[in-house]
């Protein structure tokens, strides 16, 4: 039979000759150029679920969820997944969000679809939903899966089988009880601190987020238990959520175990690198030495970095990944969360680098060339972009303002009469799913205990004789 250009000899690909090995390739060069290896005396877990990637909260929408998919492939493309535990984690179940949230609120949720948002509008306002916290497709999956990823890290960490527990999808700070709030639906940081707290006495939050952290103060307001200290821009009328002034420092009563727990550091527009960075230490010495924390749990949110669409700092991403390193260096156990951060190249740019921090590399500041979609870091398509030249927005945080902010901070501290024992007489008081089902039970062994004892004393001679 002639041969024809149709018919040609096969010829097996040679090893390295395919996409999926020439790519294992190009990870290995990339692992082995970085020096890329698994921590030493420490263990660092990453815990991601893919499916948290396609949510979509609307066109217009400034939240990206796809801003995960662009930090994951970034990750991956460095190999520095070579160096973590990774972890697929499930979502969280209904019994798992009403620990803080109320039923009635995650009912809602669980049962609310974009086809019949409009029949219950009048329901939606008592949970704030809206233009900010919308109606979409896939809500109730998308609250259980980064709320899920969140508690999965947080048990890592109590079960020591991580040191750092990394949740991108997680953060979301502004969310309260029964309502919605900034974008932000369960409050995942609530949750996981409070798995903390069955295993640690005293949790530090620390809050990077240029939105003040709301949501995880209101929660922990009377406790002693979680001290929580926020770096933000404030102004009381014009800025989300106008919360967080210097004078808010929990509970007015003295009392009140939670007095003095709540430490606010309100920024004014434009603050630069080595402020920022010098302000953090400042205020985080005092609150270690004094607060002595068992754990850690800081929100990376990238909306604190220069140039982001809902932002008004000045602020590069080695700045803010340096308060990440600064924090990862007291050795304590440590969660690390996503937040804010609405320009998702330069999210998924942190996140990388501040991924890297956690697993103690230096990354080559030009991104692989096989990351996948590396077009959206164009044109520079580097790490590291200069993000505060030119600065958008003046500096109004004056020497005199910082430095009252860190006497503020030691002022405060003075209050905190020591770290808190294990053995405490209050508990964080957002406890009360776990509260309720305590006293269900104890009510149960008291009836149970009423009914042994009638029936022993059926037959006695006497009120409180037992027969034998």
């Amino acid at each position: 039979m002639t041969r024809t250009a149709v018919v040609n000899d096969y010829n097996h690909p040679q090893p390295g000759a395919t996409s999926t090995l020439t790519l294992d390739e190009k990870v290995a060069r990339e692992i082995r150029n970085n020096g890329i290896s698994r921590p030493q005396g420490y263990t660092v877990s990453f815990h991601a679920n893919p499916e948290v990637e396609k949510m979509h909260f609307g066109p217009k929408h400034p939240m990206k969820p796809w801003r995960l998919t662009l930090t994951n492939k970034l990750v991956l493309a460095y190999g520095m997944h070579d160096a973590m535990d990774m972890y697929k984690p499930r979502a969280a179940d209904y019994d798992e969000m009403i620990e803080y949230h109320k039923d009635d609120y995650i009912n809602f949720l669980r049962t609310i679809t974009p086809k019949d948002k409009l029949e219950l509008e009048n329901n939606m306002w008592p949970y704030n939903m809206g233009d900010d916290c919308p109606v979409f497709d896939g809500l109730y999956d998308y609250c259980s899966l980064y709320s899920g990823a969140s508690l999965d890290a947080a048990r890592k960490v109590t079960n020591n089988q991580s040191d750092i527990a990394i949740n991108w999808s997680g953060g979301l700070h502004h969310a309260k009880r029964a309502e919605a709030s900034g974008f932000c639906y369960i409050n995942d940081i609530v949750l996981a601190i409070l798995q903390l707290l069955y295993h640690h006495p005293r949790v530090l939050y620390i809050d990077l987020d240029v939105h003040h952290g709301d949501g995880v103060e209101q929660a922990f307001w009377s406790t002693d238990r979680v001290m929580t200290l926020s770096l933000h821009k404030y102004d009381k009328l014009q800025f989300f959520p106008g919360t967080g002034g210097m004078d808010d420092t929990g509970p007015r009563n003295n009392a009140n175990p939670g007095a003095h727990h709540s430490l606010n550091v309100p920024l004014q527009d434009g603050i630069h690198d080595d402020e920022y960075i010098q302000l953090f230490k400042d205020v985080m010495d005092p609150c270690i030495a004094t607060y002595r924390p068992t754990a850690v749990v800081i929100q990376c949110g990238g909306d604190s970095l220069g140039g982001d669409r809902l932002g008004c700092f000045n602020l590069n991403i080695r700045a803010h990944g340096a308060c990440v390193e600064y924090t990862k260096r007291l050795g304590l156990p440590m969660l690390v969360l996503g937040g804010g951060g609405y320009t998702p190249r330069n999210v998924a740019r942190l996140w990388a680098h501040e991924t890297s921090v956690c697993i103690g590399t230096d990354l080559h500041p030009s991104l692989p060339s096989h990351t996948p979609f590396i077009e959206h870091f164009a044109p520079d398509k580097t790490l590291y972009p200069d993000l505060s030249h030119p600065a958008r927005y003046d500096n109004k945080n004056s020497e005199k303002y910082l430095r009252d902010i860190v006497e503020n901070v030691h002022e405060q501290l003075r209050y905190v009469e020591g770290s808190p024992s294990v053995q405490l007489q209050y508990v964080p008081p957002d406890l009360g799913a776990l509260r309720e089902e305590i006293e269900r039970e104890m009510e149960q062994e008291k009836e149970a205990g009423d009914f042994g004892r009638r029936r022993k004393e059926r037959g006695a001679g006497g009120r409180g004789e037992y027969a034998h």
